[in-house]
């Protein structure tokens, strides 16, 4: 099946139902069902290759969504982008992927118009706004001139579900960055695993809160709610005030949030005295959580905490801690339970292999390995890097865990050193080639620290030039406007000598040990 068949069983059930609020406006599923449809044909029209690559370099808005839809509708591979990301980090994503196609907010044209004489694939740019000469300065086009004549039924064409729906970035900020193919079927059954594991009645209504970015996560969990005929409440912009206004306001049953914001949620003065009582899933996910943390958050919304482990490679759906799984004898549950990822989902085949592949029995811990439908098609453009995580049909995560007895999934560590901090991956790689780019600066490892806000802080731990001075303030200032903000370094510590092995290579675990000592990494 097509991603967009989710939507379209929503469309049909509830046409006239509201499928989207944002701000003070609502979008039936006709109003969104024809705009897309729209958005495809117009694409199918400009013979706009199938399987080529689409951004769309949005906020949180339905229309940007209706764009995302008619992307799969038209056969192309949608590219999430996030605003907010720096203008070089934009560049190498719309480059790296070949994207030929750009649907753009209004207020990020200026970017586009520096960054497009380095985007040589990129051959429409349209304008989310309506000025035609602010959209013409960047060599783009409206909206409404792209869409002039467009049919609004739905395109004959059916993309295969072996096609690639997707190219999620993993990162990278020299050279082509890492795509994750995901396709079709891979998305379908990531959609799927959610509604089995997030389950409504027949009658029961359903209503999502769009709180973080719908470029991460939270926009494919749009569509289980969607293929429910339901309405999704989209934020704007982060606020934890206006969520909670938003939850008693439209009587929201479900909603996804990364650890810190939760953590934000519950320092708000008066949190116990809100209404939560629609509340039926509280989605977390995608960094590590305090079990101390998540216990006053089942105090705090009720029974409704729901833990989602998944990678970009295997989308949100390989492993679900429901909300009943965080109670033993009808008590919060201890935490062995509390820091599990919860059991693997249905559709999936979880297994902990050792370093020469082999099965390890129930609490060995290895490798995190899946195989299934859900997992990715490749790296996009990276044969190699496809087989390092490919191997006779297993997806090797890089994780590091073990199977309990009754089948829970435990992450122990993660095999590379990917960050995950505030519920986005960083790289440490990215981070160090800024961090060596400045003069003072010797040599580097750059790893993640425990943070109770953040779940794990940035952290760049420095060797500096014999003589050289610098102050961590200026090595963060530094860094700021290459990086932005979420994968600038927190804190910068300053060490005379980083530990090496014999050969010379920087030991990060040995770097990570004063940090990490009495902790543990829970996913």
């Amino acid at each position: 099946m097509a991603v967009t068949d989710f939507f379209d069983r929503g469309w049909r059930a509830n046409p006239d139902g509201v499928a989207f609020i944002a701000g003070e406006r609502s979008f039936t599923y006709q109003e969104i069902g024809e705009l897309s449809c729209r958005v495809a044909h117009a694409l199918l029209e400009r013979a706009t290759g199938r399987e080529a690559k689409g951004a769309v370099l949005a906020g949180n808005d339905p229309v940007a969504w209706a764009c995302v839809l008619g992307l799969w509708r038209a056969g192309l591979a949608w590219v999430p982008v996030n605003p907010a990301s720096p203008p070089e980090e934009i560049q190498r994503l719309l480059k790296g992927f070949d994207c030929e196609v750009l649907f753009c907010h209004e207020p990020f044209l200026p970017v586009v118009e520096k960054l497009r004489p380095d985007l040589d694939e990129l051959h429409t740019v349209v304008s989310l706004g309506s000025d035609a000469v602010i959209a013409s300065s960047a060599g783009a086009v409206t909206f409404e001139e792209f869409l002039r004549d467009a049919a609004a039924d739905r395109p004959d064409f059916t993309p295969s579900p072996a096609s690639v729906a997707g190219i999620m970035p993993t990162g990278g900020t020299t050279g082509a960055p890492k795509g994750v193919m995901n396709t079709h079927r891979g998305l379908s059954v990531s959609a799927v695993q959610q509604m089995l594991a997030a389950s409504y009645r027949e009658d029961d209504p359903v209503v999502n809160l769009v709180a973080a970015p719908m470029t991460h996560t939270a926009g494919t969990l749009t569509l289980p709610c969607t293929a429910r005929g339901g309405t999704v409440v989209v934020m704007s912009r982060p606020d934890p005030v206006q969520l909670l206004d938003l939850v008693e306001k439209h009587r929201v049953t479900e909603l996804f949030l990364p650890p810190t914001v939760i953590y934000r949620l519950l320092e708000i003065p008066g949190i116990e005295q809100r209404d939560f009582s629609s509340l039926k899933y509280l989605m977390y996910g995608s960094a590590p959580m305090s079990t101390e943390k998540l216990r006053r958050a089942i105090e705090v919304f009720g029974p409704v905490l729901f833990q989602g482990y998944g990678q970009t490679e295997a989308p949100a759906a390989i492993a679900f801690l429901r909300p009943e799984e965080h109670f033993t004898d009808g008590r919060i549950a201890d935490d062995s339970r509390l820091s599990a990822a919860g059991r693997p989902a249905p559709l999936v085949r979880v297994e902990i292999l050792d370093d020469d592949g082999r099965i390890l029995p129930a609490g060995e811990t290895g490798e995190i390995c899946v195989r299934g439908d859900l997992v990715m098609k490749g790296y996009y453009k990276a044969p190699d890097k496809t087989a390092e995580a490919l191997v006779d049909g297993w997806l090797h995560t890089g994780d590091v865990g073990f199977l309990d007895a009754e089948g829970y999934l435990h992450i122990t560590d993660r095999k590379k050193d990917m960050i995950i901090s505030g519920g986005f991956n960083v790289y440490p790689s990215e981070v160090e080639q800024v961090v060596w780019s400045h003069p003072a600066v010797q040599d580097c490892a750059v790893i993640g620290v425990p943070h109770e806000e953040w779940g794990e802080a940035v952290t760049a731990v420095v060797e500096l030039n014999p003589g050289a001075q610098l102050t961590e303030e200026a090595l963060i200032a530094y860094c700021r406007p290459q990086l932005g903000g979420i994968k600038t370094p927190k804190q910068v510590v300053f060490l005379d000598v980083l530990p090496r092995s014999a050969n010379g290579k920087v030991l990060k675990k040995d770097v990570r040990e004063p940090f990490w000592r009495g902790h543990e990494r829970q996913i």
